[in-house]
């Protein structure tokens, strides 16, 4: 059965953020997710959460200023103690708030005659992340971006997600998959999900164009989430779109495959 998370970065944003649990739960959805937290104190989400009787499914490592155009901090070789300092904070998060996953963004490598010490820091600071929230019984996770909406993403491959994960070898570091970003890029993601569920620990999606929706683009919604809903996936599959409209009209797809 599919588990859908509304990710409350970019879904009931129509609404301020404290507002925005209580519309999940009121919509349909049993558990969110955020891209980053941090601006609330991690007391008054967990308040948030248990007054909503919501999950909170997966959030991310402080990544500086990537979403701005910047390199973020899990690949930057001089960034090491920062990105460190970061999962502290993470860590301090996650003993509250307990989410399933804590995803990690390889971010960006904007001088390409670096790319390979930038792979390598990546790599090394995947395996410290895997390590500490592997204390807390927490997935690691980390995404594959795609290149045209933020250029020099280290990881903008599925075939680059694999890759990583062979040469880090940690029991506690699985991909996220995230359909919008790979469709951006032309994979092949019901093929891809169909061989490697197992190595996913989470799942997020957008139609693609214009990452709104399903619907409103090309991806094949009814054949991916039968793959997922007929496999042995445990985990959740999140909704990171932005609406084309409000997000209440938006969600239409939901009473169509939270019964699968």
């Amino acid at each position: 059965m599919l588990r859908f998370t509304a990710n409350l970065s970019l879904l009931f944003t129509e609404l301020p953020l404290l507002e925005r649990f209580q519309a999940a739960k009121q919509h349909g959805f049993d558990a969110v997710e955020i891209q980053f937290p941090y601006e609330l104190p991690a007391e008054q989400i967990r308040d948030l959460l248990d007054q909503q009787d919501l999950q909170l499914v997966l959030f991310n490592v402080d990544a500086a200023t990537l979403l701005q155009g910047g390199e973020g901090l899990a690949a930057v070789p001089e960034k090491r103690d920062q990105f460190k300092t970061a999962v502290e904070q993470t860590l301090a998060y996650a003993e509250q708030l307990k989410p399933r996953v804590i995803n990690v963004l390889p971010g960006c490598c904007l001088d390409s005659q670096r790319l390979g010490e930038y792979q390598t820091t990546l790599y090394e600071n995947l395996a410290y992340a895997a390590a500490a929230f592997a204390e807390l019984g927490i997935k690691t996770v980390f995404e594959a971006v795609n290149s045209y909406d933020m250029p020099g993403f280290i990881v903008d491959t599925g075939q680059k997600m694999l890759d990583a994960l062979k040469q880090i070898d940690h029991p506690n570091l699985f991909m996220q998959y995230d359909i919008y970003h790979m469709s951006r890029m032309n994979e092949d993601c019901a093929g891809f999900l169909q061989q490697h569920l197992d190595k996913i620990g989470h799942i997020q999606f957008a139609d693609c164009p214009g990452r709104r929706q399903p619907g409103t683009g090309a991806v094949d919604f009814d054949n991916l989430f039968d793959i997922i809903a007929t496999s042995d996936y445990q985990g959740w599959v999140g909704a990171e779109y932005r609406p084309t409209a409000d997000t209440v009209a938006s969600l239409a797809w939901l009473k169509t495959y939270a019964a699968k």
